[in-house]
């Protein structure tokens, strides 16, 4: 069978100030629309604690719709409501808004059983979750996921778009290599994307990145007023933390380049109410760090000195690194939003921390195994050892990235400061 994808989305309209723009989600579009690609059907809903109407979740508006009948809801890691921490486990339940029933996708599964989509009767899967823009974050391989599912069971799967927070333009770090697919990366795309989950919803069917999708209806319900350059500042809007580790819009500009410091031995700021805005080890010379980070000029940023001390944060984390040690760290201060290159300050943190580790922590300094999962690349972590600058490892990723710009053009939806709006349809 013959793939059918639909966009639903018009084109945007040029305007002069484009931060002026009355941003429209997919999800707004739903309701505005009374709920038109959704009437008369048994919906099952992927979503979390980020699918707001206004100041209502999706889930009680479409439980309170007589034009639908919502008859599951599955969650992602953090859970419906987004109070579970990072890698905790996710147990079924009822929600207690809705009293629909609750499935994980992050328990002793993490795939959606199509048999459960038949057995409840679903006539179309819906997706509503803001992403951050980041590979490794876990809800586009949920995402993904839901579409194998939908395909399976013979049903439409509908996403309902959002916006980028990182804006579309940004593009940045390795592409995943084949044979380094996981939960925290399962598709070949840099790990900055610059796409939209609908934007992605699309590509992953149409360069058959995931199995079974051939015959997939996708429909994707596209947003009004979004443009490839703004980023969240820029969009008037309430910051819904996605995870409890992004508490604010600068935590999850840094994250895609910080969050690589998971796969070593250095805390990058869990168990405190900063993540990701700070890290280091007990050992580091946090002062010389700073000063070594400051001299390289780095886009947007500036680095201070800190001592911090890591502790279980019921919500947040639990048995985060050096716990109920003093860490010496260091602190970065974003000056320049619109600059920052959060996966070259990533590499340029990595470069000189290897650099200054003492003898007997350097064995254990990378966590191959998951570092190389975060990277999608096992060569990173090679390269990064023999002390490689990282300005010479970003250079080398630039073919690869130029490849994915031009394969990803045929998929975006959205226009941008240096590109008219594609009106076209993608996919298939």
């Amino acid at each position: 069978m013959v793939a059918v994808l639909l966009f639903l989305a018009p084109p945007d309209r040029a305007v002069a100030d484009p931060v002026a723009l009355r941003l429209q989600t997919g999800a707004e579009r739903l309701v505005a629309e009374d709920w038109l690609v959704l009437r008369g059907k048994r919906v099952a809903l992927i979503t979390n604690h980020t699918g707001m109407v206004d100041d209502r979740h999706l889930a009680d508006l479409m439980q309170a719709a007589p034009e639908i009948e919502l008859v599951a809801l599955f969650g992602p890691e953090h859970g419906i409501r987004g109070d579970a921490p990072a890698g905790a486990r996710v147990e079924d339940e009822v929600d207690s808004a809705t009293g629909v029933p609750v499935y994980s996708l992050y328990g002793a599964e993490r795939r959606l059983d199509p048999a459960r989509l038949r057995q409840l009767g679903a006539e179309v899967l819906v997706f509503d979750i803001q992403d951050v823009g980041a590979r490794f974050y876990t809800y586009i391989s949920t995402m993904g996921y839901g579409m194998q599912a939908a395909a399976a069971a013979g049903i439409p799967m509908v996403i309902l778009d959002r916006p980028n927070p990182l804006g579309g333009e940004l593009v940045e770090g390795p592409v995943l290599r084949r044979g380094m697919e996981s939960f925290v990366g399962r598709y070949p795309i840099p790990v900055v994307h610059g796409l939209t989950v609908g934007e992605l919803a699309a590509m992953i069917q149409g360069e058959r990145w995931l199995p079974g999708l051939e015959s997939l209806q996708l429909e994707v319900v596209g947003m009004t007023g979004w443009r490839r350059e703004l980023r969240w500042p820029q969009l008037g809007r309430v910051w819904r933390p996605p995870s409890p580790n992004l508490p604010d819009w600068q935590t999850t500009l840094v994250y895609p380049g910080i969050c690589l410091l998971e796969g070593t031995v250095l805390s990058e700021g869990r168990g405190t109410h900063r993540p990701f805005l700070q890290w280091g080890a007990p050992w580091l010379d946090h002062t010389a760090l700073a000063a070594s980070l400051n001299a390289r000029s780095l886009p947007g940023v500036r680095f201070e000195p800190v001592e911090f001390e890591p502790r279980d944060l019921p919500g947040m984390a639990m048995n985060p690194k050096f716990s109920g040690q003093i860490v010496r760290g260091v602190a970065v201060e974003v000056t320049e939003a619109a600059a920052v290159e959060p996966v070259s300050l990533g590499l340029h943190l990595l470069e000189l921390a290897w650099a200054a580790a003492p003898a007997d922590q350097r064995d254990g300094f990378f966590r191959s195994g998951f570092f190389a999962q975060l990277a999608g690349t096992g060569d990173l972590e090679v390269r990064l050892r023999a002390g490689a600058p990282a300005t010479d490892i970003m250079a080398d990723w630039a073919g690869e990235l130029e490849a994915f710009r031009e394969r990803r053009g045929r998929y975006l939806r959205y226009s941008g400061a240096d590109r008219p709006a594609n009106g076209a349809r993608g996919g298939p």
